[in-house]
């Protein structure tokens, strides 16, 4: 009965739309409960299933075109028709262009928002990483063979980052790496991906949406996308990417 009120707000948590002081104690509380925590991963699971679900039944092209020629107006002879026809090509072609921008802007956003779900399941998860250990020269050999391309990993002495381990992990059925690393009892996420393989294509100027409730940056190299992500502060999540971008 502890949990219950906690529950309650389990999809308000997942959907980011908890109040940004409650934000911190969910984070601690699920990732000590492992009621809550299993709850958190069975339903970001079910949300990735679903989006899955709806991305797969689209409309073939074949079927848009009957549509369209179906409930295309015939065309009328009159004085005005090159004109009439010239003002709906322009209309065409600027909804053509608002909607390839909404459209991009939503698939980036809701590749963040896959991230961050990715994020908060595998802290969540009683079993985080798959190799357990603070050696770079361990975790990334134990990669080879498992995903198709090979990355770096950077040095940390002297630094306050600590590496606890690895795992694989699935963005759209794209195989990758996940890494966590600890700083100030703070958990980051480091994703590395193939960037051509990726649902959404992103440029270096692709920022991270402002209901996002995590630190994020991104970026591509060697053909290779990477994300960190972290309730830690933002200088923080800079100061690894910078690392990350050095090894590189």
């Amino acid at each position: 009965m502890v949990c219950e009120s906690w529950k309650a707000k389990l999809d308000t948590y997942l959907d980011a739309e908890v109040p940004e002081e409650e934000m911190h104690s969910f984070d601690a509380h699920v990732r000590s409960c492992p009621s809550c925590s299993v709850d958190a991963l069975a339903r970001v699971q079910m949300r990735r299933a679903i989006q899955d679900a709806g991305r797969r039944f689209t409309p073939s092209a074949e079927f848009r075109k009957r549509i369209q020629q179906k409930i295309a107006p015939k065309p009328q002879r009159s004085f005005g028709l090159r004109w009439t026809l010239a003002a709906a090509a322009a209309i065409i072609l600027v909804a053509g262009t608002l909607t390839s921008a909404y459209l991009g802007t939503r698939s980036r956003d809701q590749l963040f928002s896959e991230i961050a779900d990715l994020h908060v399941a595998t802290l969540a998860s009683s079993s985080p990483v798959d190799v357990i250990s603070t050696d770079r020269h361990t975790v990334k050999p134990w990669f080879q063979g498992k995903i198709p391309f090979a990355f770096n990993l950077p040095e940390l002495q002297n630094t306050e980052f600590s590496l606890l381990g690895g795992r694989m992990t699935y963005l759209d059925q794209t195989p990758g790496a996940h890494l966590i690393y600890d700083v100030r009892k703070h958990h980051i996420s480091v994703f590395v991906f193939q960037e051509r393989s990726l649902p959404a294509k992103l440029d270096e100027n692709s920022l991270s949406p402002k209901q996002l409730p995590f630190n994020l940056e991104t970026w591509s190299q060697g053909g290779l996308r990477y994300f960190v992500i972290s309730d830690a502060s933002a200088a923080d999540i800079d100061s690894l990417t910078k690392l990350f971008k050095a090894a590189s």
